[in-house]
């Protein structure tokens, strides 16, 4: 088994469903008492968070790779990100490593193709939602057509994940809203919807939209990297 290593705490909320995901996964595939090989570490979202809305990608790529570095020297033979919006510096990151980054869209777009699809919904914070490095990686590299909210409504969606769900709050009318942003996505044509922030399914689940397939991305990276950690 390959050991993971894992770059959180952006925020932690959704870093701990990661750690539980490829624990359970490899539970799943070898049975008895094994779990996975992991090493974490775990950023401060406040200093993050900071660079990212005063558009100082450059430094906060700087600091993720620092953080890829040390956990390569820990023994990490993977990167999983555990977060979809600085994918946006995924470059800077495997630059600055010889390991490889297990990049997020990868496996969600495996999963919306194996389903028959082609036309999905994005949802995220306003930077994976606005800028081109998450939605033109589905679209050139796995040939989907993807489909963003109107103005007003990505910035309710951004609004909530940091001012709430990154908290750890989950309130019941910003579920609402969601599936109200939801529900308009898919009248412009969207077939199905990409939980495209690793906090969001912490919000809305499948239970919700019982006719509208979810695509979790925190699922199915960590999923994808268990998976990867136990091939030869």
């Amino acid at each position: 088994m390959k050991t993971l290593g894992l770059i959180g705490g952006m925020s932690w909320e959704s870093t701990i469903p990661y750690y539980r995901q490829i624990n359970e996964t490899i539970k799943q595939r070898l049975g008895g008492l094994h779990s996975a090989r992991i090493v974490l570490y775990s950023l401060d979202f406040n200093e993050v968070e900071r660079l990212q809305h005063a558009g100082q990608w450059e430094q906060a790529g700087a600091l993720l790779a620092d953080a890829a570095q040390r956990l390569e020297r820990a023994g990490a033979d993977g990167l999983v990100l555990c977060t979809n919006t600085m994918h946006k510096v995924a470059t800077q990151i495997q630059n600055a490593v010889h390991i490889p980054l297990l990049h997020i869209a990868d496996p969600t777009a495996h999963a919306i193709q194996e389903a028959g699809l082609s036309c999905v919904g994005l949802l995220g914070t306003r930077f994976t939602m606005e800028q081109d490095f998450y939605r033109v990686r589905l679209e050139d590299r796995h040939g989907l057509q993807v489909l963003t909210p109107q103005a007003a409504d990505r910035e309710h969606v951004h609004r909530i994940i940091y001012e709430e769900l990154c908290l750890g709050r989950v309130l019941p009318e910003s579920r609402q809203t969601y599936l109200s942003v939801i529900a308009r996505l898919k009248q412009e044509g969207a077939q199905a919807i990409i939980l495209g922030c690793t906090e969001i399914s912490l919000l809305v689940e499948q239970q919700h939209l019982p006719d509208t397939l979810l695509f979790d991305t925190t699922y199915l990276h960590a999923v994808d990297a268990a998976q990867w950690a136990l091939r030869v």
